[in-house]
């Protein structure tokens, strides 16, 4: 009967320890923080990861998660600094470095810090211009980062970094910084190609200087491209034509100009002396003594006489008597 007693009694002792357990142990993970709430008010000291024993119905547990919380933050749309309409999303990294404060001073840590990120985001693209975002972010998302854990601080919240993730453009603005980077891209080539092109005109010129010297050099370079013409199989013919004869055609050609203007003026002249002395504007001893007097031929036989006046001569130049047969016949003195 005592026995029994005795067992009784220790059947209800394990009873009781069971319920005590149970109500006083509790498991902490390894990336959680317990704070405890004793009769409602918080205690300092922050439970470790493991077996918490509690006051049973005293105590109570609360479990705070300390590992790096991934936010994404809902696209935001404002207007640069440079005023362009722009839609931007980020996202943000943060963990829990003080579970007190985190449990006490925020009602709801997860939509503050949302709530603070949303707002920063806005303030941020305010502040900005269109090629900070998309060129330059670095300093953005510093200076987001510094906005945003300004206030979670108090909170018991670290900020690890923050990202901004994309920036929707409008189509028309798409289409201009097309066209802008288009007209960059073109001006680069135009300078590459100018550039090759004062590049291979200083060499020209060299290798001009060099074959002025020797110009064997300019006739054997002649034949090598009629080698490489002849090469192909065509039916190109080439003639080769000295550039030297075009030059001394010309310098031909201008001074038989010069030569015949010459004359031209001096017949005109001497036409108008004679003019001058018939109708007795001018007497014969005015003239110049000893000028000889003779019967000018007209202008228009002058002129046919010139070589550009001959179209059927055989090869267009002027015979050195010819021309001194002129000059003596429109001198100055009107001698034949």
């Amino acid at each position: 009967m005592i026995v029994e007693s005795v067992l009784g009694a220790l059947g209800a002792l394990a009873g009781l320890g069971a319920i005590w357990a149970s109500l006083s142990i509790r498991v902490v993970q390894q990336f959680q923080k317990g704070v405890v709430f004793r009769f409602g008010k918080v205690r300092d000291e922050v439970r470790d990861p493991g077996l918490v024993a509690l006051l049973p119905i005293a105590d109570r547990l609360h479990k705070v998660n300390v590992q790096i919380v991934t936010m994404p933050i809902p696209a935001q749309e404002g207007i640069t600094r440079d005023n362009v309409t722009v839609r931007v999303d980020a996202v943000v990294y943060f963990r829990v470095v003080d579970p007190v404060k985190a449990t006490v001073n925020v009602q709801d840590y997860n939509f503050a810090i949302s709530q603070v990120a949303q707002t920063s985001l806005r303030s941020i693209i305010g502040k900005s211009e269109l090629d900070d975002l998309l060129a330059n972010r670095e300093p953005i998302n510093q200076g987001l980062e510094l906005m945003i854990d300004s206030p979670a601080l108090g909170w018991g919240i670290e900020i690890d970094r923050v990202e901004i993730k994309d920036v929707a453009l409008p189509e028309s603005m798409k289409r201009s910084i097309a066209r802008q980077a288009e007209a960059e891209r073109e001006r680069r080539a135009r300078i590459i190609t100018a550039d090759g092109e004062y590049q291979a005109s200083e060499r020209l010129s060299e290798a001009a200087a060099v074959m002025s010297a020797t110009p064997t050099a300019l006739q054997l370079r002649l034949l090598q491209t009629v080698v490489e013409v002849a090469a192909e199989k065509n039916s190109t013919l080439v003639l080769p034509f000295p550039v030297e004869l075009l030059r001394f055609l010309d310098s031909a050609t201008e001074v038989q100009q010069r030569n015949l203007l010459t004359a031209a003026a001096t017949a005109v002249g001497a036409k108008a002396a004679e003019e001058a002395v018939e109708s007795g504007e001018v007497s014969e001893e005015e003239l110049e003594p000893g000028q000889p007097r003779h019967e000018l031929k007209p202008l228009e036989e002058v002129l046919e006489k010139s070589p550009l006046g001959r179209p059927d001569s055989p090869d267009g130049r002027v015979e050195q008597d010819d021309r001194a047969e002129r000059g003596s016949r429109t001198g100055p003195d009107g001698d034949g």
